[in-house]
């Protein structure tokens, strides 16, 4: 998760914006609850009856959500406004949202209270999301902040020899002063940032790097980046022998090391500080169990060959891209990261998350959907110059995810929620 100088300059005059760094660090400090108090919980979290749906129905009604977009029973859109989500069109997936909060959030672009979206069928996670967005708005809120933001697509270049790919790729980073000319006929919204070279014999791989506004803009940066390509084989003094718009070195919808090491999305790191009184309390453990569970799962995820190290981001990430409307496949990808889990020096629970490819959008593709625009709206992150807080929220929810279960784990009380909220079968079968 390195990056080079020329990109910390620029994660710099963007966090800055033309303030000065103490004002921007004094706006990321955490608020203790006394300072604001927060808005109230979402009522009857286990509840299972239609009483206590109605009631946390009404809660969301009161705060302007229009609860008949994710509760089943407004008409379905028509099949023509579904041109460019979806083909051979047969129906609707049902899923299940539930919804945590408040989630106290001190970032650079989400600073409020939120109530998160999920969607899921898997039992026992929205309660612990709850309890983890409790934890976290109790302890003052968690400071977030977007650093950063590309989307690469990387096409492939074929050669009779390395001599041939060697004199194309001479050429062609003579030309990069015209690519965002190129971009900028293909879309208003993307913009060319770089470009990063890989050879491998008679193979060239040129990988584009694009900022795309608020949508995730993988379909943008598509056809920004085949745009180009026609341009350089037309006007390249050695022409391939062939060549793919895409060869598989982007990292699209794969769990890699580039998407660690480098950012494919969204860039965004996390923390919070949470008093050990509240971590006895309602974790029923203390900030060392919790650090040692850490450190263990850590041990674990190496020898496993995992791509980064942290709990279950894939949960947090995969529920709110289905609640907003996101590419779900993204989830390979945006679910690398890091979790840190120390003990500070006044015995409080430190944790951090780093995510660094979190491909999100708040704009385009399942975004207009009316159950994903309702979720959005809840979030405040519906349409234009919210993507980034959008980000931010998401981080944020996985973070709580990570302060739960490993809570949980630390005190023996992980196999306990799962046997209580399992879904059980009515007749035959036994317990799912």
């Amino acid at each position: 998760m390195s990056m080079s100088n020329t990109r910390v300059k620029q994660i710099r005059e963007r966090v800055l914006r033309d303030e000065r760094i103490e004002d921007v660090a004094e706006r990321l400090h955490s608020r203790l609850p006394a300072d604001e108090p927060l808005p109230p919980r979402v009522p009857a979290g286990n509840d299972f009856s239609r009483g206590g749906l109605e009631r946390r129905r009404d809660f969301l009604r009161k705060r302007g959500i229009k609860i008949e977009h994710i509760a089943g029973n407004r008409a379905l859109p028509e099949p023509e406004s579904l041109r460019g989500n979806i083909e051979n069109l047969v129906g609707f997936a049902s899923m299940p949202i539930g919804v945590i909060g408040p989630l106290r959030i001190n970032g650079l672009y989400a600073n409020g209270d939120f109530y998160v979206p999920l969607a899921t069928t898997e039992g026992a996670m929205v309660a612990s999301y709850h309890r983890g967005a409790y934890l976290i708005s109790q302890s003052g809120g968690a400071v977030a902040m977007c650093l950063s933001e590309s989307v690469l697509r990387a096409p492939c270049f074929s050669f009779r020899s390395v001599r041939e790919s060697a004199l194309f790729l001479s050429w062609a980073v003579t030309q990069t002063d015209k690519f965002q000319k190129i971009v900028s006929q293909t879309s208003r919204h993307c913009r060319y940032m770089d470009i990063n070279i890989s050879i491998n014999g008679k193979e060239l791989y040129l990988i584009f790097e694009y900022t795309t506004g608020d949508a995730a803009g993988q379909n943008m940066v598509t056809v920004a980046t085949e745009a180009i390509c026609e341009y350089l084989v037309a006007n390249a003094p050695v022409k391939p022998v062939g060549w793919l718009l895409e060869g598989n070195l982007s990292g699209d919808k794969k769990a890699t090391m580039l998407a660690f090491s480098a950012t494919r999305g969204k860039m965004v790191v996390a923390e919070v500080v949470v008093p050990r009184r509240l971590v006895k309390r309602i974790l029923h453990t203390d900030p060392e169990n919790i650090s040692h569970a850490a450190a263990v799962s850590l041990r674990g995820g190496v020898q496993s060959g995992s791509i980064g190290a942290q709990g279950h981001y894939a949960n947090a990430l995969a529920s709110i891209f289905i609640a907003c409307g996101q590419d779900a496949a993204c989830v390979s990808e945006a679910s690398v990261g890091l979790t840190t889990m120390d003990v500070t020096s006044e015995g409080d629970l430190y944790v951090s998350v780093s995510l660094p490819s979190l491909i999100v959008g708040t704009v385009g593709g399942g975004t207009h959907l009316p159950s994903a625009r309702e979720c959005l709206r809840m979030l405040d992150c519906e349409g234009v110059d919210k993507a980034r807080k959008f980000a931010e929220i998401c981080a944020v929810t996985a973070m709580a995810g990570e302060i739960s279960i490993m809570g949980a784990m630390s005190a023996g009380d992980f196999g306990q929620a799962h046997a209580h909220y399992r879904h059980k079968q009515k007749s035959g079968g036994g317990d799912e």
